[in-house]
């Protein structure tokens, strides 16, 4: 156990800062972070390129360094390395929070390790800008992010998510968004949904409706920008939780959980004694008989 006080005591390491940056309105960035990323000893992003460009406009002139999905590991080390001996390093991304469904996680996770400080920024979320403009419940919701590419793994995940009662949060390219939309109506039904575009932006836009709506929306024109999609979480998930399994046997009500969900045996055996309100040892006997 470790406990990090921030902004208490003498710090002997450098401080790594989790800086998030404008996802569209360069207006959107804090006065805090502008600060921090003229006071810090070295800034690793996403792309410099991109974070070049944002610092020449609020004439910012400091050191860059790489550190994006490619490079994240190599890089690690030696940016760990300067933090121990005393540099601060600000971590941005191309837009939004860093290690949300973009690169910083890893390192934050061996600075927390070594128990070098991290401090977070607040700053600009695109899923968060969507949600709350979705008009969708937001006092529960679940952030997903990209689903993945292949056909197993996202339909896995899908009916995984089927269940949440949460409103769900996704990224998608507009090149694959009408394959989402789809897989989401085959998933999910038709439920409510709010498809977010170029948020902050000039063409900002919310498209609020039925996933079948949303749809045929799709069908109007040429699909451009960056999207957002806040999709209505599942009510009733307690009554198709007890129904989604009636055509399985209990072996197959048991290997659903070890494969789809990823559970020990143990436990799978336990959640299925639960659904079916039948004894563990039941569904014990039966699943290591059969």
């Amino acid at each position: 156990m470790h406990t990090q006080s921030s902004f208490q005591g003498e710090v002997t390491t450098g401080t790594l800062y989790i800086v998030p940056t404008p996802i569209g309105n360069l207006e959107d960035i804090t006065i805090r972070a502008i600060n921090t990323l003229k006071a810090v000893d070295m800034i690793a992003a996403e792309d410099t390129r991109n974070t070049r460009k944002l610092l020449n406009y609020f004439e910012i002139d400091n050191k860059l360094i790489s550190y994006h999905e490619h490079n994240k590991q190599s890089r690690e080390n030696k940016l760990l390395n300067l933090l121990k001996e005393g540099s601060d390093i600000a971590l941005v991304s191309d837009a939004g929070m860093p290690a949300i469904s973009d690169p910083g996680y890893e390192i934050v996770k061996a600075a927390v390790e070594i128990e070098l400080p991290v401090v977070v920024l607040p700053g600009a979320s695109a899923a968060l800008c969507a949600l709350v403009g979705s008009g969708l419940p937001a006092n529960e919701f679940y952030f997903y992010g990209f689903l993945p590419r292949k056909k197993k793994d996202r339909d896995a995940d899908l009916e995984r998510l089927n269940s949440i009662r949460g409103t769900l949060l996704f990224y998608e390219s507009p090149h694959r968004l009408v394959d989402t939309l789809e897989y989401l109506y085959d998933k999910f039904g038709d439920r409510r949904i709010t498809v977010a575009r170029e948020l902050t932006k000039r063409f900002e836009e919310y498209i609020r409706g039925n996933i079948s709506e949303v749809i045929e929306w799709t069908n109007k024109g040429i699909i451009k920008g960056e999207f957002c999609i806040v999709v209505e979480g599942n009510p009733d998930f307690e009554s198709d939780k007890k129904l989604w399994w009636s055509s399985l046997t209990i072996e197959e009500h048991v290997n659903h959980y070890i494969k789809i969900d990823k559970m020990r045996s143990k436990d799978a055996i336990k959640l299925v004694s639960e659904d079916r309100k039948l004894p563990k040892r039941e569904v014990y006997q039966v699943y290591h008989v059969e």
